[in-house]
C-alpha cells in the first residue's frame, strides 16, 4: 500500500510524458516502476495499440464456481463503496469480465463499455497493462495506476488486482480488480480487498467435494505439525500458461499412481522443478495423494534420489521430511522425464502444493486436463477477430498438432458474404486446409465444394452431430466423393476423420473435417464430443463474425447514402472529394460544398465521435442540420454555435433514451466540423472550427501552409462561443479541408502527417482529382483506424465584367436612374429578356431600403449561373412576406419578388443586411468565372 501511494502521489504529469515517450519510441529510463516497464515492452512486442478496444467474448460462464462463490462477498464489497467513486470487477482465469460492482451508479457515464459491460477479455495480450493483466502476467497482488495503463480507456483511475486461488489445486481461478480515481480516497481499500479474497477462496474451498476438503485438511494438518514455526513462503514466479498446464498434467499422472514418486521436470527458463507426491489420509478414512513442487537449492550436485518401491520409508508420515506448501500459490512447468523417487533430506528453496485428488481418478484427470487445455487455448485464440475467414484460419490452428493432423474447412459462400446461410450442404467454399505439411492432396482454398449425401460431411449437416470414420479405407462414402482424390489422401497415410457441423443459433454455416495421420492414432468416440466441443464454440464466433459483416455493410450503405452522391454545380470553386471508411469500422465523417447567396460556397467537413450506425446516423442528422443552417445565410461562428446546440440537445434526449432502455454505453454524441464561406467577387474566406484540424492551403506558388485558426470546442460542450476568421484567398489557390483519420498516426508524431500533406499539396498545378489521389497514397498511415474525408477546392474569381455595382442616394426619385442604369448594363451583357423582371424586382427592393432602412444603399448586380439583384442597406430589419388584405395599399413588395425571383432571401453583414433575388437567364447568356 505504501508504495501505491507513492505512485500515486509523485508526479503523475511526468508519469503521462513517460508514457508518451515510450509510446514514440523513445527510450523511458525513469519514472516509471520496472514492472510497468516491462509490461509496456510486452505490449508493444504484442503489437497492441493503446486506442484498441478490449476483445468482447460472448460465451463467458455467467454462473460458474467462481461467480457463485463471489456473489456475496461482491454484494458485501458494493454495500462498503457505496456511495464513493469506486468500482469492482471480477475476471475469470483467462481475464474476460465476469461480474460489475459500482459505488455510484452515476459515476457509470464516465467510464467506458471495457469498464462496465462482462464478457470484455482484459489479459495483458489483449488489452495492454492494466491491473487484473498485470496481476495474471505476474501470478500476484498488483497496482496500476495512471498513465501506467497502456490503453487509453484506464488512464484516470488506480487498479488493484488480487489474484484468486482454487485452494485445493492452486491455480488461479480468477481476479478480483478494485478501481478508483487517481485523486479518490476509499477508506481501508487494502483491507477490504485482502478480506474479499479470502472469503473468495474459502467459498471456493466449499464449492469442493466432502472428500476433496477432507484430504487438504489432512496434509495442511500433516504440514503444519512437522514444520510448525519454520515454514516459509516461496515467492511465485511469473511462469507461462502453457508450463503451468503442463505441470498440473504431470501432477495428475503422479496421483494416479497413488504412491510415493518424484519427477525432475525443467523448466521453459532453465530451472529444475521437482514434482513430489505423497499419499494422505483423512481421518473419515478419504485416501488420496498430494502433490508439490519443490525447488531445489542452487548448490552443484544436489538432485533428488532415486529409490525403488522396495526402499519405501516408513509410512509413518511424521517420519517424512514432506515439503513447505503454499496452498495460494501454482508453479507450471513444462513435462520432462518421470522418474520414482524419494526427496534426500533437502536443502530447499522453497516448496508449494500442486495438487490434491484421488489415485482412482488420475488417469481420467490426466485425460481431461489435456481436453480442458485445448478447450481453454480455443477460447483465448478463436475469435481474436470479427473476420469469417480468419476465425475459420483460428479454428485449425488450435486443433493442429494437438488434435488433428490436417483440419479442413468449408463455410457456405453466404456466410462468407455476411448474409444468413442457406439450407445446409449448398453453395459451400473450401475456406481454410491447414496442417503439419504443406504438401496435401486436398482441394485447395477458394475450390467450390459440392458433398455427395452419402459423405461423412453430408450426414453430419443433416444430422447435426459429428461423424466419426476411424477407417478411412472402409468409408464408402466418403470414398465415393471423388474416388481418385480419395486414394491419393490414403496414400498420404491419412487414416482417419471426425466430421462436425458449424452450427450456431440453429443454422448451419459450414463443416470442419478433421484427418489423423501415421503419426497420431485414429480417432475415437471421445475425440467426437471434443471436436463438438471446439466446433461450437468455432461456429458462434463465426458467426459473430458473419453478423459483423453484414452489419458493418449496412452501415457502410447507410453512410454512403447520407454522405453526398456528387458536388453540386457552382463557380465558386473547382472541388474533388475522396472519403475512405477505416479498415475495421465505419465511423461519422462527412463533407459538403453547399452553393450561397451573391455566389459564394460554404465548404463543410467533419467528424462524429464513435463508429458504427450510431455514427452514421448522426452524421446525416448533422449533415442535414448544416443544409438548414445554410439556407439561413449565417456566419460560419453563428452557425457553429447554432449546430452546437442541436448536439447538446441531441445529447440529452440519448441519455434519457439510454437511461430509460438500461443501455449504459449509449447517451453520448460528440462532433468536430470545419465550416468555410467562400465569396468569389472578393476572393474572401470566412472560417471557423469546433475542435476540428486546420485546414490546408496551397498558395499558387506552390508554398503549404496551415492557418492558425481559433480551435474552438466540439460540438455539443455548450456554452463555449466559436470565431470567424477571414483570410484573402489568391485566385487559384487549392483549400484542403480533411478530418484527423488523414494525420493521426498513432505511433508516430503527428507532424509527419502533416509533412506528408505538405509535400503532397505543394504541385499547384497537378489536376484535382490526381493530387486527392496523391494525397491518400502518401498520407495516411498504414492501417487506417479511422475514417478519412477529404474536400480539396481550387478557388475561382468571378470575372470584373460580370460584376456592376451602384450607389444609390436616400432619395425615391433615384430608383428611375437605378433602373436605366441596370437597363443598361443588361443589354450590355445580352440579357434583355431579363430587363422588364429586373426593373421590377429592383424598384421592389430599392423603394424598400430607401423608404424603411438606413443608408448607405447599394445595388450590385451579379452575372453568374443565375442573374442575381442585390440590395444592401445599413439597417438590421429584416422584411418579411405577407399577404396583404384588398383594402391594403401597400405589402405586396415582397409578395411580387417572390412571384417573379426563382429564389431570394436576407442575409446580414457586419454592416447590415442584404436582400438578394435570383433569377435564371437565358440559356445562351449563362455566366461564368475566368
Amino acid at each position: 500500500m505504501s508504495q501505491l501511494k507513492a505512485v500515486a502521489g509523485g508526479d503523475l504529469r511526468n508519469l503521462a510524458r513517460a508514457r508518451e515517450r515510450f509510446l514514440a519510441g523513445e527510450p523511458v529510463e525513469q519514472g516509471v516502476r520496472s514492472l510497468i516497464l516491462s509490461s509496456w515492452e510486452r505490449c508493444r512486442s504484442l503489437g497492441i495499440s493503446p486506442d484498441d478496444d478490449a476483445p468482447y467474448w460472448q460465451d463467458y460462464d455467467a454462473a460458474g464456481r467462481l461467480v457463485r462463490a463471489a456473489q456475496p462477498v461482491l454484494d458485501w464489497l458494493a454495500a462498503e463503496i457505496a456511495g464513493t467513486e469506486a468500482f469492482i470487477t471480477l475476471t475469470d482465469g483467462n481475464g474476460t469480465a465476469l461480474e460489475h460492482r459500482f459505488g455510484d451508479k452515476f459515476m457509470i457515464r464516465r467510464l467506458g463499455p471495457v469498464q462496465i459491460e462482462p464478457g470484455f477479455n482484459v489479459a495483458e495480450r489483449f488489452a495492454g497493462t492494466n491491473g487484473v493483466g498485470m496481476a495474471l502476467a505476474e501470478r500476484q497482488p498488483c497496482f496500476v495506476v495512471g498513465s501506467e495503463h497502456f490503453s487509453e480507456w484506464g488512464q484516470s483511475d488506480v487498479c488493484m488486482s488480487f489474484p484468486l486461488h482454487d485452494p485445493l489445486s492452486g491455480y488461479i481461478e480468477g481476479v478480483i480488480d478494485f478501481c478508483f480515481p487517481i485523486h479518490g480516497v476509499v477508506p481501508a481499500v487494502d483491507t477490504l480487498i485482502q478480506r474479499a479474497t479470502q472469503a473468495i477462496e474459502a467459498q471456493l474451498l466449499e464449492q469442493s467435494s466432502a472428500r476433496e476438503r477432507a484430504l487438504l485438511r489432512a496434509y495442511l494438518e500433516i504440514r503444519n505439525h512437522e514444520y510448525a514455526g519454520r515454514v516459509r513462503q516461496l515467492a511465485e514466479s511469473p511462469l507461462g500458461r502453457g508450463d503451468e498446464m503442463l505441470l498440473k498434467e504431470k501432477a495428475a499422472e503422479l496421483i494416479s499412481r497413488g504412491k510415493w514418486a518424484a519427477m525432475e521436470v525443467p523448466l521453459s527458463h532453465g530451472q529444475v522443478v521437482a514434482l513430489v507426491s505423497r499419499p494422505v489420509a483423512s481421518p473419515s478414512g478419504a485416501i488420496g495423494v498430494a502433490v508439490e513442487a519443490v525447488i531445489p537449492s542452487d548448490v552443484p550436485g544436489e538432485r533428488l534420489a532415486v529409490v525403488s518401491s522396495s526402499e519405501r520409508p516408513d509410512s509413518s508420515l511424521q517420519h517424512i521430511n514432506p515439503p513447505i506448501a503454499d496452498t495460494r500459490s501454482s508453479a507450471s512447468t513444462p513435462p520432462a522425464a518421470a522418474a520414482h523417487a524419494m526427496p534426500c533430506p533437502p536443502r530447499t528453496t522453497g516448496q508449494r502444493l500442486v495438487l490434491v485428488g484421488e489415485p482412482e481418478v488420475g488417469k481420467v484427470a490426466v485425460a481431461a486436463r489435456r481436453r480442458l487445455e485445448l478447450l481453454s487455448d480455443a477460447s483465448v485464440r478463436i475469435g481474436t477477430t470479427l473476420d469469417v475467414t480468419r476465425t475459420a484460419q483460428e479454428l485449425a490452428e488450435v486443433t493442429v498438432p494437438d488434435f488433428t493432423d490436417v483440419a479442413v474447412i468449408d463455410l457456405a459462400d453466404a456466410v462468407l458474404r455476411g448474409e444468413e446461410s442457406p439450407e445446409p450442404g449448398t453453395e459451400l467454399r473450401r475456406t481454410v486446409v491447414h496442417g503439419v505439411l504443406g504438401d496435401h492432396p486436398f482441394h485447395p482454398v477458394g475450390a467450390r465444394i459440392d458433398f455427395v449425401p452419402a459423405t461423412p460431411q453430408s450426414r453430419c449437416l443433416a444430422s447435426g452431430r459429428p461423424e466419426l470414420e476411424a477407417d478411412l479405407k472402409a468409408a464408402v462414402g466418403w470414398l465415393a466423393q471423388d474416388p481418385q482424390r480419395a486414394e491419393e489422401i490414403l496414400t498420404h497415410n491419412f487414416h482417419s476423420l471426425i466430421t462436425v457441423p458449424l452450427s450456431a443459433r440453429g443454422v448451419a454455416l459450414g463443416v470442419a473435417s478433421f484427418y489423423r495421420s501415421q503419426e497420431h492414432g485414429p480417432f475415437a468416440d471421445d475425440d467426437c464430443s471434443l471436436a463438438q466441443e471446439l466446433a461450437v464454440r468455432a461456429a458462434l464466433c463465426i458467426d459473430n463474425a458473419r453478423r459483423f459483416t453484414r452489419e458493418h455493410a449496412m452501415v457502410l450503405a447507410l453512410q454512403r447514402s447520407l454522405l453526398p452522391h456528387g458536388l453540386p454545380e457552382q463557380n465558386a470553386v473547382e472541388a474533388a472529394y475522396r472519403y475512405l471508411p477505416a479498415e475495421s469500422r465505419v465511423g461519422g465523417d462527412w463533407f459538403d460544398v453547399i452553393p450561397l447567396s451573391g455566389t459564394r460556397v460554404a465548404l463543410v467537413v467533419g467528424d462524429v465521435v464513435g463508429h458504427g450506425l450510431h455514427a452514421a446516423a448522426t452524421m446525416g442528422r448533422l449533415r442535414t442540420a448544416i443544409h438548414n443552417f445554410s439556407t439561413l445565410d449565417l456566419a460560419p461562428d453563428e452557425l457553429l454555435t447554432q449546430l452546437d446546440k442541436l448536439v447538446s440537445r441531441l445529447d440529452q434526449d440519448e441519455s434519457v433514451m439510454a437511461e430509460d432502455n438500461a443501455d449504459k454505453s449509449a447517451g453520448i454524441i460528440g462532433a468536430t466540423c470545419l465550416y468555410a464561406i467562400y465569396d468569389p467577387t472578393s476572393q474572401t474566406c470566412s472560417l471557423a472550427r469546433a475542435g476540428h484540424p486546420p485546414p490546408a492551403l496551397a498558395q499558387p506558388d506552390g508554398s503549404v501552409t496551415f492557418p492558425d485558426l481559433p480551435a474552438g470546442p466540439p460540438l455539443g460542450l455548450g456554452g463555449f462561443p466559436f470565431e470567424t476568421t477571414d483570410m484573402d484567398i489568391p485566385e487559384g489557390s487549392q483549400l484542403l479541408l480533411y478530418t484527423d483519420g488523414l494525420i493521426d498516426h498513432r505511433h508516430g508524431d503527428i507532424d509527419v502527417g502533416l509533412n506528408r500533406l505538405r509535400r503532397a499539396l505543394s504541385h499547384p498545378d497537378r489536376p484535382m482529382e490526381e493530387t486527392c489521389q496523391v494525397i491518400l497514397d502518401a498520407v495516411p498511415p498504414d492501417h487506417r483506424h479511422d475514417d478519412i474525408s477529404l474536400l480539396l477546392a481550387r478557388t475561382r474569381a468571378l470575372a470584373p465584367g460580370h460584376l456592376a455595382r451602384w450607389d444609390v442616394p436616400p432619395d425615391p426619385a433615384a430608383v428611375s436612374d437605378i433602373r436605366a442604369a441596370v437597363t443598361h448594363q443588361l443589354i450590355d451583357w445580352g440579357l434583355d429578356e431579363a430587363v422588364f423582371t429586373t426593373e421590377l424586382l429592383l424598384s421592389e427592393l430599392v423603394t424598400n431600403a430607401i423608404r424603411y432602412a438606413s443608408g448607405p444603399i447599394q445595388v450590385r448586380l451579379l452575372r453568374d449561373r443565375s442573374l442575381i439583384c442585390e440590395v444592401s442597406d445599413a439597417s438590421s430589419t429584416s422584411p418579411h412576406l405577407r399577404h396583404a388584405a384588398s383594402t391594403d395599399e401597400g405589402g405586396r413588395g415582397l409578395f411580387l419578388v417572390a412571384q417573379l425571383a426563382q429564389d431570394w432571401g436576407t442575409r446580414y453583414t457586419g454592416r447590415g443586411k442584404t436582400i438578394w433575388a435570383e433569377q435564371p437567364p437565358p440559356a445562351h447568356a449563362l455566366g461564368s468565372v475566368r
